[in-house]
């Protein structure tokens, strides 16, 4: 579902802001705001009207369809319905009879009714049961809250009847729970040869939606042809609006998955509008880097004696990754264009001193550097981090709990030029902070941001060179769908000294067993974190789980158990902190909080309690937290059994690899692209056609054609470039249009 939150985009006002990496031109929702209907073609009106206009539609429907499509900034419209497409569909094709019916899986058979066993007054949640035959075997109907009159009159006894669901084994027998469909011999023949399933909710079924699909096709539009002619014949894949109605009215079952952890193979009609959806998206970003390569930069490197001085002060060698990212970096320095690149690196592969060594060559250019971080214990571990290692550069924190008069001096000395490198969070990007003159802005944790909060960093000076960071080792295929106008430097060496981490799955029953373990391990000098479930997205119940484990734990090990969590204020953050890295306590119970950047190379243990509740980007992220110094390190994965088939295939994948790029591509097949980048919480609209999990191949397809598009057609002018831009404004991209002439 689109996020209308980035309608108030300052980028999609002034096409002079745009200066974004992953972000404002692919998720930019125009539709909601006031001067989009002028700007969109009329051809597409029909698809942007509200979907409670369609028929079928009543006072009682509507806000479901509100709930199901819609979004709190964007009511529902038609296209909405249109892309969502169905998960699946079921044949109408009769088994042969009971017997031959798999179980698990939706089928049709014709039964003869024998027998009503309606549920007792007085027996509350007993179901009315409905006992069915034919000539190889029988089967059990139930019906749960049904009223029995109903379910008498749907199935009369001795009746022919032709039943559609699900068959389940419950203690021993056959029985199906509220078949979806109940009709005679003349219903049967009414019925379509595959009914889709929807994505649904409650109190709209998927029938219902079907049919208002179905109503929203026939306001489709002659749209004209985008793609390639040849590559579609190429391809065998049919035209947009053909491809809709295959989905929404199927001629045959989709295929399945053999292996359930894959997504099932695309159809013909799936493919032709998932290659809509990516180009139009690799579109959007190769409009926005051409016109980022068009703006003019200002060289933000000197003569590398300041670069060169810190990095032989440096208590280590950089790695060969690191050396190379640090080139690309001062390459793109040295260019007088702007610099966009996205610097990502696996946990402990050593992105501080590469972002410090290019923040180096802005300020030996006579600029400043600001380092922006989510959080106030990140920015405040950058701050320490950066300290002894900066040389004579002149390093201020700013964060939102300053003091009065220290701030006033952190902003005096800033637009004064005393301060080379600006270290903080969001505070740096309010309108009081002034820099003198601002090169180079690298900004940590980018998905975290808003991207009106990093262009207004960026705007707070001329033409400011972009390094993006990322501790969350991103697939391929999702960089060049959020970072595709970005250059890529990544660090894949992890530092000389560093030991494996040696990972262990335990049950939950043997927890007692942890306890005693880790009693050995405080008592040898060890530091531990014991990272607490993940309930729900609640952290005042995370929080609570957090506390009780505090307590059972303290029991234990007395006034060595430190607590830390997301509620807690900040100076109350940074001392339990404090406490933990300088020894005082020994065993720290954490929510998430200590997911990413925090940096104790004494910790050498990570417990993780219910892991199986969490992601495997998240888990990989946690056990990073150990391993940073030279001891050897263990993580304990503690688990709920039984365990179902994609969290067991984490945990072993979490036991098999310690390399952060195979794990997030097994993270984006397990869980979709919509999670691993946090995207859901932070508003960056997954796709709703594609499923980049499976469109590897699309995707790198329409970015060579999206190049190949603007380097032919800039202004998209052509017939196809005509087309094109209808294709940006379906797709919500046209942000990117207002780039085209933008300059």
């Amino acid at each position: 579902m689109t996020d209308a939150r980035a309608t108030q985009d300052p980028a999609l006002k002034d096409p002079d802001a745009a200066e974004s990496s992953e972000g404002e031109v692919a998720r930019a929702r125009p539709a909601a705001s006031a001067d989009a209907p002028a700007l969109r073609p009329s051809i597409l009106d029909a698809l942007f009207a509200p979907a409670r206009a369609l028929p079928g539609i009543g006072p009682k429907m509507a806000p479901l369809i509100e709930k199901l499509l819609g979004t709190p900034e964007r009511e529902a419209r038609v296209v909405d319905l249109l892309f969502h497409l169905p998960q699946g569909g079921v044949a109408r094709k009769l088994m042969g009879s009971i017997s031959d019916a798999p179980a698990g899986e939706p089928v049709t058979i014709g039964v003869t009714v024998v027998a009503h066993r309606p549920a007792q007054i007085g027996s509350g949640r007993r179901p009315h049961r409905v006992l069915v035959e034919d000539a190889t075997g029988d089967i059990s109907l139930v019906f749960f809250g049904m009223p029995r009159a109903r379910v008498e009159k749907m199935l009369p006894l001795g009746a022919h009847r032709y039943i559609t669901g699900r068959i389940d084994l419950w203690d021993g027998t056959r029985q199906m729970v509220h078949p979806s469909r109940i009709v005679d011999e003349a219903g049967l023949a009414e019925l379509p040869a595959v009914e889709p399933v929807y994505g649904a909710t409650e109190g709209l079924t998927s029938r219902a939606i079907n049919k208002l699909a179905v109503a929203a096709l026939d306001r489709l539009p002659v749209l004209p042809e985008w793609q390639d002619p040849a590559w579609l014949e190429k391809n065998r894949l049919p035209a947009f609006a053909d491809a809709l109605r295959l989905e929404h009215r199927p001629e045959e079952a989709p295929p399945k998955a053999e292996d359930p952890l894959q997504p099932p193979p695309a159809t013909p009609s799936r493919k032709r509008l998932a290659y809509d959806e990516l180009l139009a998206s690799q579109l959007a970003l190769a409009l926005l880097r051409a016109r980022q390569r068009r703006k003019a930069g200002r060289v933000n490197a000197g003569d590398g004696a300041l670069s060169a001085r810190i990095e032989a002060a440096l208590p280590f060698a950089l790695t060969g990754a690191q050396a190379r990212a640090v080139a690309e970096i001062r390459a793109d320095l040295a260019a007088p264009r702007r610099m966009l690149r996205l610097l990502q690196g696996d946990v402990g592969s050593g992105k501080t001193a590469v972002a410090l060594l290019a923040m180096a060559s802005a300020v030996e250019a006579g600029r400043q550097a600001a380092l922006m971080a989510p959080t106030e214990i990140l920015a405040r571990q950058h701050f320490e981090r950066l300290k002894p290692l900066a040389g004579g550069l002149r390093l201020r924190l700013m964060t939102g709990r300053d003091r009065a008069a220290e701030r006033k001096s952190t902003l005096a000395a800033l637009a004064a030029g005393e301060i080379d490198i600006l270290v903080g969070t969001h505070a740096l990007f309010q309108e009081a902070v002034t820099f003198r003159d601002l090169g180079l802005a690298v900004v940590d944790e980018q998905h975290r941001f808003g991207v009106h909060q990093r262009l207004a960093l960026g705007a707070k000076g001329e033409a400011v060179d972009f390094l993006v960071m990322t501790a969350t080792p991103i697939p391929r295929t999702l960089a060049l769908t959020f970072f595709g106008d970005m250059d890529v430097s990544i660090l894949d060496e992890k530092p000389a000294g560093r030991q494996p981490i040696r990972t262990i799955t335990l049950p939950t029953e043997r927890i007692d067993e942890v306890v005693a373990g880790l009693a050995r391990a405080i008592a040898g000098g060890e530091r531990v974190y014991w990272i607490c479930p993940l309930v729900e997205e609640s952290e005042f119940v995370d929080l609570a789980a957090a506390a009780e484990r505090f307590d059972d734990l303290r029991q234990h090990f007395g006034d060595a158990v430190g607590l830390i969590h997301g509620k807690m204020p900040g100076p109350e953050k940074d001392a339990a902190m404090a406490r933990f890295a300088a020894g005082e306590t020994k065993l720290l119970v954490s929510t998430t909080v200590v997911e990413v950047g925090v940096d104790v190379p004494e910790a050498t243990i990570m417990v993780i309690e219910h892991a199986e509740r969490f992601g495997l980007a998240q888990l990989h992220q946690l056990r990073g937290r150990v391993g940073r110094g030279s001891k050897a390190s263990s993580c304990l994965l503690l688990y709920r059994g039984p365990l179902g088939q994609v969290s067991r295939a984490r945990l072993e994948m979490m036991r098999a690899s310690e390399d952060g790029f195979r794990i997030a591509e097994a993270d984006l097949k397990l869980r979709g692209e919509g999670e691993v980048l946090g995207t859901r919480q932070s508003g960056m609209a997954a796709f709703r056609l594609a499923r980049l999990e499976s469109d590897a191949a699309l995707l790198e397809a329409a970015r060579d054609d999206a190049r190949m598009i603007v380097e032919r057609d800039p202004g998209l002018k052509s017939p196809r470039g005509q087309a094109l831009r209808v294709l940006l404004y379906l797709f919500e991209r046209e942000a990117a249009i207002r780039l085209i002439g933008a300059g």
